[in-house]
Parts: C-alpha cells; sequence; structure tokens
C-alpha cells in the first residue's frame, strides 16, 4: 500500500464512525482508532464540576445555620417524617428537572396524590434525559430537591405517604 491509499482508508474510516479497523495484509498491519473515546472522556469529565460547586455551596450555608440553637431540633422532625413516609431516592446521577420543558407545568407538585409509575421528574445524564417514575402509590409530602440542581446517585427527591 502506498501513501495515498492509507489516507483514503483513513478518510473512510474517519466518515463512516467506526472507532477501531485493524487491517492484515502479506507484510503490512494497519491499526485505525478514532477519537470516539476520547469525546466520550470529556463529557463525563464536564458534570463532576457542576456536581462539585453546588454541594460545596449549601456546607456553608448549613455550617452558618448550625451555631443557631433551632437547627439541631429542625434536624429531629425530618428524622421523625422520614419514619412515616417513603423516600424515593435518585437512581442515577444527573441534573433534576421537575417538568418536561420549561413551558411546561410540573410533573407533581407537593399534596399532590400519586400513582405507581407515575412519572415525578427528569434526570438529565449525559445529554440524556431519564423520566423517574413512581414505584409507590400516595401523596407526594414534601419535594427535596430543587428543580435544575444537580442530584447524586441514591439522593432522596421526594418523601411520600402511602396512606
Amino acid at each position: 500500500m502506498d501513501i495515498k491509499e492509507i489516507q483514503n482508508l483513513i478518510r473512510f474510516v474517519a466518515k463512516s464512525g467506526a472507532s477501531e479497523v485493524k487491517l492484515e495484509m502479506d507484510d503490512v498491519k494497519i491499526t485505525i482508532k478514532t477519537g470516539s473515546d476520547t469525546e466520550t472522556t470529556i463529557v463525563q469529565q464536564v458534570p463532576a464540576p457542576q456536581i462539585a460547586q453546588p454541594v460545596a455551596v449549601p456546607a456553608p450555608v448549613v455550617e452558618a445555620a448550625a451555631p443557631a440553637a433551632p437547627a439541631v431540633p429542625a434536624a429531629e422532625t425530618p428524622a421523625n417524617d422520614d419514619s412515616k413516609y417513603i423516600t424515593i431516592k435518585s437512581p442515577i446521577i444527573g441534573t433534576f428537572y421537575r417538568k418536561p420543558s420549561p413551558d411546561k407545568p410540573l410533573f407533581v407538585e407537593v399534596g399532590q396524590t400519586i400513582a405507581e409509575g407515575d412519572v415525578l421528574c427528569i434526570i438529565e445524564a449525559m445529554k440524556l434525559f431519564n423520566e423517574i417514575e413512581s414505584e409507590v402509590s400516595g401523596k407526594v409530602v414534601k419535594i427535596l430537591v430543587d428543580d435544575s440542581s444537580p442530584v447524586e446517585f441514591d439522593q432522596p427527591l421526594f418523601l411520600v405517604d402511602p396512606s
């Protein structure tokens, strides 16, 4: 093979979208790898700083409220609520959205009765929008996450009263 044939092969592989091509002939072995793996790594690195920044911001706010005496009883009240209610947690890491698009109504509101299988929110992860459905029936008591906020895996999102 000459240089022009190799260059044409590289162009063809790049246009085809293949991530890797190996060609073996009598005395020539060619392996062509495209940069698609690198792009995936960049996408995975972008959400990490977005998650770290908002998590760092609430921590000082909580610490500022911690010296006040009422903060301790307020922390005990949610512990009591957790025993009465079912907590719906995030199945993935991503960005939490309460509505399907900015001009649409909210999926659920506090006080609304939900059934098993109802869509509660959307979590965006790496440009994919995942609908989070309820696994229980009941009444939404509290929404624990603000709209357009980053969420972690297994982070509580909603409190539902099953009665």
